[in-house]
């Protein structure tokens, strides 16, 4: 509830100034509020009509225009429109338009690029150390010119490990940047 509304639901049982006090708002505010009801109602009465519009435009194209093609459609009928209006009415009575995710692919492989087999068959165990190694190499974004070297990390698991025990701590270092 607005506080506004609050002291005009109130003040025939309480002096508005006493309200106004205890919520932390300016009388002035408040009266100036009451001023401006019929403009408020001819507001919501206006937006009462443009969601009629909006899910006509929005019926129209299947449900899968948002809020700028309604707004350009909205204007090629002669329709005065904002495109934050056409938001904010959306928002609040539902219809939405379809949102198509993009698909990022972080890594393009070279097409003359052979696949690496699995040589270890994803089993990160060892009963000895130095004998399987396991690595994650990162690319760090420095900042920089264009075509400064990457920073790598290489992670690698050198010592035993067994089921009942702790595994062993993996050993993190920087590496240069090498073909």
């Amino acid at each position: 509830m607005n506080r506004f509304q609050f002291v005009a639901d109130h003040q025939c049982r309480y002096d508005v100034k006493r309200l106004c006090t205890l919520l932390g708002i300016a009388r002035s505010s408040f009266y100036c509020w009451c001023g401006t009801a019929a403009a408020r109602a001819a507001c919501r009465a206006a937006d009462v009509k443009l969601v009629a519009r909006i899910r006509a435009v929005h019926r129209a194209w299947d449900g899968t225009c948002g809020v700028p093609r309604i707004t350009a459609e909205l204007r090629e009928n002669g329709e005065v429109v904002n495109h934050k209006r056409v938001a904010r009415v959306m928002k609040t009575t539902g219809p939405a338009g379809l949102r198509l995710r993009r698909r990022h692919r972080t890594t393009i492989p070279g097409p003359a690029a052979a696949k690496v087999p699995d040589l270890i068959g994803c089993d990160f165990t060892a009963d000895q150390t130095n004998i399987q190694h396991v690595g994650d190499i990162t690319y760090l974004p420095l900042d920089g010119p264009v075509g400064a070297s990457p920073v790598l990390s290489f992670t690698a698991i050198t010592g035993p490990s067994t089921a009942a025990g702790p595994s062993p701590t993996p050993a993190a270092r920087p590496a240069s940047p090498g073909p």
